[in-house]
């Protein structure tokens, strides 16, 4: 039997990190957007003599270093007496590292497709085993309960899913570009200085948002966001400037990575494209806004 789990893809728009020592209670604050694309998981058990977890991105298997976190949740929700094979592949639609909740995605995907094989946790219980790894290793604070409401989110309670608390914000039909650019390590943004700048700027985007909770009112708390906590720099900034000349919103940078967003309306499309082609970039997408929660099931492909 082949289960397969779908998890959208997640941008942060602007965040306020919460440290605790009960990882349940870690988490962040803040905004971001779920995306039509995203995570697609799928995993195949067979029984066996012993007990044995492999772990493929796109098709490529993957050492434990290399995806601790899944195999981690695996471990976790694999019962101890099973004895077989696991196997778990991952395929994402955007690279990893890039801002858009891959490991997340990779952590909540496994959880989920285990829990449904095996019938041995709820869907809140996996989700919160897939938090709770990724807190503890630094692959992000807000993603996975973020994913399991979708839509244009609001955290506004820090805490994995069942603990923290997320509205969602009434929106017109927008595509969303996304602009994949480079790498950028959430474990050493969160341990670097910037992070006193980001828990003022993320504060006060946060209370501001509550106040008029609109998209277009979050572009432009994102955009200020990026800009205070000196994030958007460089040519990531000017990549985003040229981009505004053409749409009624402004774009920002996805929390964390080096990698844009924009909210755009259908007839802005057309010139952002030719804009994108001038300036070289080919690798972007354009995305729905994905307004349900993760699916999972039997595949039969």
């Amino acid at each position: 039997m082949l289960i397969r789990a779908f998890i959208p893809a997640h941008i942060t728009a602007f965040f306020v990190p919460k440290f605790n020592e009960n990882p349940l209670l870690t988490g962040s604050l803040g905004a971001g957007i779920n995306l039509t694309k995203g995570t697609n998981v799928f995993v195949s058990i067979e029984g066996g003599l012993e007990r044995h977890i492999h772990i493929a991105f796109n098709g490529e298997p993957v050492k434990r270093e290399e995806a601790v976190i899944s195999y981690s949740v695996a471990e976790e929700v694999i019962p101890q007496e099973f004895k077989g094979e696991v196997e778990i592949w991952q395929y994402f639609d955007f690279p990893n590292g890039y801002g858009f909740g891959n490991s997340a995605g990779g952590a909540l995907g496994t959880a989920l497709a285990l829990g449904y094989y095996f019938k041995n946790k709820t869907f809140l219980q996996a989700a919160q085993i897939a938090h709770k790894h990724e807190v503890l290793n630094k692959g992000g604070l807000g993603d996975v309960i973020a994913q399991i409401h979708g839509g244009i989110e609001i955290r506004i309670k820090a805490g994995a899913p069942g603990i923290g608390v997320v509205d969602n914000i009434f929106s017109e039909e927008y595509k969303v570009l996304a602009i994949p650019l480079g790498r950028l390590s959430t474990k050493e943004v969160l341990d670097s200085d910037i992070i006193k700048a980001i828990e003022k700027e993320g504060q006060k985007a946060l209370e501001k948002l509550l106040k008029n909770p609109t998209p277009e009112n979050l572009m432009h708390l994102a955009r200020d966001f990026a800009e205070n906590t000196g994030l958007l720099q460089g040519e990531l900034l000017e990549i985003a400037m040229e981009i505004d000349k053409l749409i009624k919103l402004p774009s920002s940078m996805i929390m964390l990575g080096k990698s844009l967003f924009a909210l755009l309306r259908k007839e802005e499309l057309p010139k952002v494209q030719e804009k994108l082609r001038d300036l070289s970039i080919d690798n972007y997408h354009i995305c729905g806004i994905y307004n349900e929660r993760p699916k999972v099931g039997r595949w039969i492909g």
